[in-house]
């Protein structure tokens, strides 16, 4: 097999070393939380809100990145993400209260909204058809590494020497992203003209926010469920006015054009229910060995690293499996695997051999990766270059939005499964949370049809040999 003839080697690692970046600090502070609550002289759940607040800001800043590549240049809004994400993580490490850790987590945010769409976008436009596979490749490892490295990370971190050190790690990063930046992306000149779509920006924004919002809302309570079922309503009447405020302004915010396709389609439809449930997985594996089997977070944080030697075991397989099999052939059966994989996890037992649990989250870490190249490659292998930033900044919104809901569909999922088999057997030990794997294992053949009514040939020019 020859080299890929258009990828910029560099230039792909530099922009997976950013989304790396911009990944970790989704979710690294989670097990950082009961040190920074004592600090700020709040309670550790209080801190979520600086989780959301940045998974939140992500998704609502994104759909501008497309409009400001168009309009200043990439280069121009790589470099300034790299900045601000860096100047931002100094002053969420610097934050002596949680309102600033919580407005400083907002700042980190706007950079990484432009960071990671942009980056992407300079490595779209500068690779054929035929090297897309092998560019992927690069740009899909920190989704796949960093929710599971996000806490073993936060943890040590907070453990040795201090939680500020979770966001102080970005500095060194930062400044060499910065420096590698000027050298390797290319100085593109701007291709838009036109004024950004302020209307919606607001509707989509809205839409996003309350979307994201309603779903962390979900609660026992009554008022939590009431709370949340105003926002979710909101999300749906702001989402159908920005739908058909999308379709007939002459310059949208997003562009919906690339839905069209059928292999844009998959990607990013089917494909982001598959991110939102496997993403979901590292989460209910940690609740299942510390809630279900009442584990210590070192044992359980040990284990679940099995995905991770997954990921990275199957990693150099993953495109070769895609070029030998195709596309359509790969995605249904990191599907299904999936599904027969979270199948079994529901009949783990606090007696379970350890070897037998490491064994099956290697083996949810080997499908996982394997479906993630799949998705992440086959949404642009049909779109041509016209569509590539508009196409680009949708995909890029749509799998935030999934990857900010993919907890809080989590939590949601074990709630309602915990209390169903406290109905059945209150005293069955993790059954609830067991229970959690059999609906991920049911709801993963939902994209496994949607990819079945897919072509054969699908993405054909992307995945052929060489």
């Amino acid at each position: 097999m020859t080299r890929s003839a258009t990828l910029n080697r560099p230039l792909a690692l530099l922009v997976a070393a950013t989304f790396f970046m911009e990944n970790l600090d989704g979710t690294i502070i989670q097990t950082a939380a009961p040190a920074m609550a004592i600090d700020f002289g709040v309670r550790a759940v209080d801190i979520n809100i600086a989780m959301t607040a940045y998974l939140l800001t992500l998704a609502v800043g994104i759909p501008v990145s497309g409009w400001l590549a168009d309009r200043f240049g990439t280069r121009r809004i790589f470099l300034l993400a790299i900045v601000v994400f860096t100047l931002a993580s100094v002053l969420c490490a610097l934050s002596t209260t949680l309102p600033m850790l919580v407005a400083m987590r907002v700042l980190q945010a706007v950079g990484g909204a432009m960071m990671v769409p942009v980056g992407r976008l300079a490595v779209l436009r500068s690779v054929e058809k035929r090297d897309l596979l092998d560019a992927m490749a690069y740009l899909t490892w920190p989704a796949l590494l960093a929710p599971v490295l996000a806490p073993v990370i936060g943890g040590v971190l907070s453990d040795t020497v201090g939680w500020h050190w979770i966001f102080l790690i970005n500095v060194p990063i930062g400044i060499v992203a910065f420096v590698a930046a000027l050298k390797l992306v290319p100085a593109t000149e701007p291709t838009g003209r036109n004024s950004l779509d302020w209307a919606g920006f607001a509707l989509v924004g809205v839409a996003l926010a309350a979307l994201v919002l309603g779903m962390e809302q979900l609660g026992a309570s009554r008022t939590e469920w009431l709370w949340a079922a105003g926002l979710l309503v909101l999300a749906v009447v702001a989402g159908i006015t920005a739908l058909v405020r999308l379709r007939r302004a002459a310059h949208p915010l997003l562009d919906l054009s690339a839905l069209r396709i059928a292999t844009f389609r998959v990607g990013n439809v089917g494909g982001n229910l598959y991110r939102l449930l496997i993403g979901a997985a590292p989460f209910l594996f940690v609740l299942l060995f510390q809630s279900g089997f009442g584990w210590s977070a070192s044992q359980a944080g040990l284990l679940v690293m099995a995905v991770f030697v997954g990921n990275v075991v199957i990693k150099p397989a993953t495109s070769p499996l895609i070029r030998r099999f195709g596309f359509r052939t790969v995605i249904i059966s990191s599907n299904l695997c999936g599904a027969v994989v979270f199948g079994l996890c529901a009949f783990i037992q606090p007696s379970t051999p350890v070897v037998l649990i490491a064994a099956l989250l290697f083996a949810s870490g080997v499908f996982r990766s394997i479906g993630f190249s799949g998705y992440n490659s086959v949404q642009f292998a049909d779109v041509p270059a016209a569509l590539t930033s508009g196409a680009n900044t949708l995909a890029s919104t749509l799998q935030q939005v999934a990857v900010g809901l993919g907890i809080a569909v989590a939590a949601l999922t074990v709630r309602a499964t915990t209390a169903g088999a406290a109905l059945i057997d209150a005293g069955a030990v993790g059954l609830g949370y067991r229970w959690a794997f059999a609906v991920l294992a049911v709801l993963l053949l939902v994209p496994a049809v949607e990819a079945w009514r897919m072509s054969a040939s699908a993405g054909a020019e992307v995945a052929a040999r060489r």
